[in-house]
């Protein structure tokens, strides 16, 4: 390895840490101990977190074009893939997100585990999960990409068929096939542009250099394999089937990473790998990239306004969000991709907020069910106040994180790539705004389903608040024993934001109110980067 002196330790300690943590959770405790996994768990990420503000503080924000913290090592010699690793100005947000995700979900848990228990396997698989959400996004070998890809996978897929729903067998049955599917062709897309390269290495500075030099048929062909992989991933419509089902049946924990981290794999990977290796596919496809992500953007928003379940309706949201991610990389421009690259992290923040709020919601009522919930705001006023500031924030409401993810990708399709068509992608353009005007219509929808109003007969005399008055009345024990005869014995548990709630979501209301006033602060970090990977992309375009 490079001279240690130069910090090119630390990425490989911020990817790995977790793994480490999670052999001393498997090996170091017993299954009936239910705490000690916890306390290993949330040492391990926050120490991982650590790591992560070390490298934001290190990170040389005037070079943010270049790879920093560059470690090309030899690992497997003999296909001529090695241990390359790097982080700019595109992966360090993202590399920092999952860090920062995965700590306040673990806080999270600490009160809120899923009810099928066994703290061990599930703290395990959390931090398996994050060394391949940090892998994935300091890779800078096709290969070692690949693995890190992969191993999100397992993790994932025991989350929800472990823990998840009633139909949780089904669930990950099919987000695992679905991805695998991807999967398959993106390999043999790697392996296609490997050997049509000149075989000589599966690193990504290699490749940017060699891969513009392939035939325009031949890019197209493997760019198809590598848009399946990313797009299941993301997913675009018509890939997205498996996430409103994942989504629905996870539990709380492996919503909120899904959603602010593993969709933002495939979009990633796009701008990563697919756009500056295949300049002349991606030019190739990015009409149909655009067309697809506008359809997504207005069939999730009309697959929200049919839901009934609220998990159900935060995932059909992602569907429209990832849209506007994917109309921004369409345009094949550094405004087009840097608005995406925003929106991905602002999506993550936002969205994560959402599931927490849900699960809290599910863990006191017991049901997602919209026409059950009512009167949020009287029964749990500042639980009703967060799901109202987050479906603000989803929504794209000027002054939060939201705003500058949606409103420059809509943008940016007015003035596309030289190269594509300009008619086309702005009708797409003026498609899109109307999926902002449905996506306000959805989210109020539930908001004023949910929070307005009396809470139902059914969770009525429920709240603190409420026992409280009751003491204070003189029906009071008339009322309880009346309202106790009408509910389950459960619903007693309806009370307002716990403290872990707090810590964990407290930096994610934050960091949506800081990006949303100073949206430059992530700006001024990605756009050297974007400039260079766009230049790369132009460079592949005959003019």
């Amino acid at each position: 390895m490079n001279n240690l002196t130069d910090n090119n330790w630390i990425l490989s300690l911020g990817t790995f840490l977790p793994l480490l943590g999670a052999l001393a959770i498997m090996f170091g405790t017993s299954k009936d101990d239910e705490r000690t996994p916890k306390i290993i768990g949330i040492l391990t990420a926050g120490l991982t977190l650590a790591v992560g503000i070390a490298t934001l503080v290190l990170f040389d924000y005037d070079q943010a074009q270049n790879l920093q913290f560059f470690v090309d090592a030899e690992w497997i010699e003999v296909i001529s893939s090695g241990y390359t690793i790097g982080l700019d100005g595109i992966s360090l947000p993202l590399y920092f997100l999952s860090m920062a995700v995965t700590f306040l979900v673990m806080i999270y848990s600490w009160d809120n585990m899923p009810e099928a228990g066994n703290p061990k396997a599930f703290y395990s698989l959390m931090l398996i999960l994050q060394t391949g959400m940090a892998g994935t996004f300091i890779a800078q070998d096709l290969i070692l990409f690949f693995v890190f890809f992969e191993v999100v996978l397992l993790p994932m897929y025991f989350m929800i068929g472990v823990w998840g729903g009633a139909d949780r067998k089904y669930a990950s049955l099919k987000f695992f096939l679905y991805t695998m599917f991807g999967s398959a062709f993106m390999l043999v897309a790697f392996l296609a542009l490997f050997f049509q390269t000149g075989a000589e290495s599966f690193s990504f500075a290699w490749l940017y250099e060699m891969g513009a030099g392939i035939d325009r048929d031949v890019q197209i062909w493997i760019f198809a394999g590598m848009f399946l992989g990313f797009a299941v991933k993301v997913p675009m419509f018509p890939f997205h089937t498996w996430l409103p089902d994942a989504h629905t049946q996870a539990p709380t924990q492996g919503s909120v990473i899904l959603a602010a981290i593993l969709l933002k794999l495939g979009t990633y990977g796009f701008v990563r790998i697919a756009l500056p290796m295949l300049p002349q596919g991606a030019q190739a496809w990015a009409p149909v990239i655009g067309i697809l992500a506008v359809i997504g953007i207005i069939y999730g928003a009309l697959g929200c306004l049919a839901q009934t379940d609220m998990k159900r309706l935060i995932a059909f949201s992602s569907v429209a969000h990832m849209g506007f991610v994917m109309l921004g990389i369409s345009t094949l421009t550094t405004f087009g991709i840097n608005a995406a690259l925003f929106g991905m992290v602002a999506h993550g923040l936002i969205t994560g907020m959402l599931f927490f709020v849900a699960g809290s919601i599910k863990h006191r009522y017991h049901t997602l069910e919209i026409k059950r919930l009512s009167g949020m705001l009287l029964q749990m006023p500042k639980m009703g106040w967060i799901l109202g500031f987050a479906a603000m924030a989803s929504l794209g409401l000027p002054g939060l994180a939201g705003f500058w993810g949606e409103f420059p990708a809509i943008l940016s399709a007015y003035s596309p790539h030289p190269s594509l068509n300009e008619a086309l992608f702005r009708t797409l353009m003026v498609i899109a705004a109307v999926g902002t005007v449905l996506a306000a219509a959805y989210l109020l929808w539930l908001y004023q389903r949910t929070a307005f109003g009396e809470p139902t007969e059914e969770f009525a005399g429920q709240s603190d608040a409420e026992h409280e008055a009751a003491g204070h009345d003189g029906h009071g024990v008339a009322h309880s024993l009346s309202s106790a005869a009408n509910t389950d014995e459960h619903h007693d548990e309806i009370h307002d934001v716990q403290p872990t709630e707090w810590i964990a979501w407290t930096p994610f209301l934050i960091a949506i109110v800081v990006f949303g006033v100073y949206p430059q602060l992530m700006f001024k970090v990605l756009d050297p980067a974007v400039t260079e990977l766009v230049k790369t992309i132009s460079a592949g375009i005959p003019q």
